[in-house]
């Protein structure tokens, strides 16, 4: 094994030839905006990103202009990222910054763990890429990283072997330039050592990769065996009144779609137009039964089912809270689930 000081030298010297350094979140580092970054690519590309951070920090440029936001337009900003609850937590985390906190971030990862949503990993990309505190990070490419340096031989999800990467990781912070280092572990992960094909002929640490030298950087991580996802069913009502407006409703705020504006939807047909037509006393006829699809979440499929009704009425509804009409214009500017909202620009274009 090298030493760590000279592992930091070389990724550091490879960073400042060829890592990443004119990202929107690396302008401007202040805690605040690199929060928002690391959040954003959690399981997120960073091509995709990079629009969504520029509007994000455009309608939100501080904490207190994101803890001031409803949800609602949080969640707006956040359509089609996936993986609501970290919106929801940012805007849980931004409140409780201004309301307890002085609009600061607290000075150490501990304190920042506090805060709804951040774990140790992310924690500690923001203090030391906006503080230069030392402290280590482990995100998928900083482990992959390791796991092929060392040719770590158990699956890291592992608890025992989780914390021996935590030890590794540790032990290669430097103590000057520490958010550099941060970035150029990063970097390393997503463009040279990356999950296929890597460019280990331009790493900067090939000389010393256990996993190289064994002759086969990919099979490391070790892979979780994995089981085969379920699949769901759902059917989802797009209910048109006289006007073209779509009726939509508001999720619970926990659980999947967590506050968002959906589709009225139910594994049962029969079920879900009788509950529509008791509710707006009224009979659903000419049904228009949409090409079904299938959407991916982390553990499972799940197939939809669209069916279109038009209304001869204008859509009135008594829990307004839950069910809400919106004209076309309007439904496409809310916080809606990604399928929703192919659905939805399938249907009103028409």
């Amino acid at each position: 094994m090298i030493p760590a000081e000279n592992f930091s030298e070389r990724v550091l010297s490879w960073f400042d030839q060829y890592g990443r350094k004119n990202l929107p979140w690396q302008q401007n580092k202040t805690p605040y905006r690199v929060w928002i970054s690391e959040i954003m690519l959690q399981q997120t590309q960073v091509t995709t990103v990079i629009p969504y951070y520029e509007r994000f920090m455009q309608s939100f440029p501080n904490v207190e202009s994101l803890a001031k936001a409803s949800e609602d337009d949080v969640l707006a900003h956040w359509s089609g990222l996936g993986y609501y609850a970290r919106a929801r937590n940012l805007h849980k985390a931004a409140k409780r910054l201004v309301d307890e906190y002085e609009s600061e971030f607290p000075l150490t990862v501990e304190g920042v763990c506090e805060l709804s949503g951040i774990g140790r990993s992310t924690a500690a990309a923001i203090l030391s890429i906006s503080r230069g505190v030392q402290a280590a990070i482990l995100d998928g490419n900083v482990k992959r990283v390791l796991a092929r340096f060392h040719a770590v031989p158990t699956w890291p999800g592992e608890k025992k072997t989780e914390t021996m990467m935590w030890d590794l990781a540790e032990q290669y912070v430097p103590a000057d330039r520490p958010g550099d280092f941060t970035q150029a572990m990063m970097d390393l992960g997503a463009t040279l050592c990356t999950r296929s094909k890597p460019q280990c002929l331009l790493c900067p640490i090939n000389e010393d990769c256990a996993a190289l030298q064994i002759g086969d950087p990919t099979n490391f991580p070790i892979k979780k065996v994995k089981k085969e996802k379920p699949t769901k069913n759902t059917i989802m009502l797009i209910l048109l009144d006289s006007n073209s407006n779509v009726l939509l409703e508001k999720r619970p705020s926990v659980g999947i779609w967590g506050g968002l504006w959906s589709l009225p939807e139910s594994n049962e047909e029969d079920q879900l137009v009788m509950e529509t037509e008791q509710r707006f006393q009224c009979q659903l006829s000419s049904a228009n039964r949409l090409t079904s699809f299938r959407h991916t979440f982390s553990h499972y499929h799940l197939m939809i089912q669209p069916i279109v009704f038009a209304m001869g009425m204008t859509g009135a509804v008594a829990e307004s809270t839950k069910y809400q009409w919106y004209s076309k214009e309007v439904a496409l500017t809310l916080g809606l689930p990604a399928p929703v909202r192919q659905i939805l620009e399938e249907v009103l274009s028409h």
